[in-house]
């Protein structure tokens, strides 16, 4: 199923009909497991002689990158150890030069891990094939997906617009990203839109923006495993560990939660469903 051709249709006006989906990208779309940039920042805080985990670093993934970065200078055990070795704090100044060095180690990677979720082409084609527009928000900043955006580009996903981290004033989970969808989109009504995301804070940004938020409990960072390491589980295995990542999805306020896009459809058809009734997110 074919969906390369953007088309932004006029403004959307009705109050009880679907308007858009706004995707995520890595854990979303693609990038199953949302691995790319857990290396990069392993590595980042190894530069400065700090050592992190790849579970502390996947704690604020969905944030813009500076301000993950400041999430991680902020873990108690990071802090401990930038005290140690610098003899204060870390600083604003601070994060802005990891900011620097992450960039180009994420640039590095993230054609490696460009490989579209399964059944991701083929959702984002029935999204289209439903008449609703694609949106797109991301926590990479605008040279990140100048990497990204062709080579999906070239596997047949382009989006109708793409809002990244450092395009507005501050990211998630504020609604900004979201805001510049719904004006890229010509969305009128945030209740007509429906928000799909792996992170807490990209379920949030929907919440935040007033729309419907689907969160995904298998394909990214609320598993936090590659494809591969998923599937050599066991199902006994895999039902806990999915239980535990819908559970974070649901704390952070997803009104449904399913492993992947490739589930998304019949999330959609109940959405419709309760807007046809007059419903809207709570």
């Amino acid at each position: 199923m074919s969906n390369t051709t953007p088309s932004v249709p006029a403004v959307s006006t009705a109050r009880d009909q679907l308007s858009a989906v706004v995707f995520d990208w890595a854990g979303t779309i693609l990038d199953f497991g949302s691995c790319a940039p857990m290396g990069a920042f392993v590595r980042l805080f190894e530069q400065f002689g700090i050592t992190l985990s790849i579970a502390q670093a996947r704690g604020p993934m969905g944030m813009a990158k500076w301000d993950h970065i400041q999430a991680l200078g902020r873990l108690p055990e990071v802090a401990a150890q930038w005290q140690a070795k610098y003899g204060r704090p870390l600083t604003d100044a601070d994060v802005d030069q990891l900011y620097e060095v992450f960039t180009p180690l994420n640039a590095a990677v993230v054609p490696d891990f460009s490989g579209f979720i399964p059944g991701a082409l083929d959702a984002v084609a029935a999204v289209r094939a439903r008449g609703l527009k694609v949106g797109s928000t991301t926590g990479y900043n605008r040279p990140i997906m100048d990497i990204v955006s062709p080579i999906a580009a070239q596997g047949g996903y382009v989006p109708d617009n793409l809002v990244c981290a450092g395009d507005q004033a501050t990211g998630r989970p504020t609604p900004l990203m979201m805001w510049q969808c719904f004006a890229d989109l010509g969305i009128c009504w945030p209740a007509t839109v429906v928000k799909v995301d792996d992170t807490e804070v990209g379920v949030q940004e929907g919440l935040a923006a007033g729309t419907w938020a689907v969160g995904l409990s298998v394909s990214g960072n609320a598993m936090g495993l590659p494809l591969a390491e998923w599937q050599a589980l066991g199902p006994a295995e895999q039902a806990v560990r999915r239980a535990a990542a819908e559970a974070k999805l649901r704390a952070a306020g997803a009104h449904y939660v399913i492993d992947s896009v490739a589930e998304l459809a019949p999330v959609l058809d109940a959405i419709a469903a309760r807007l046809a009734r007059g419903e809207q997110p709570a």
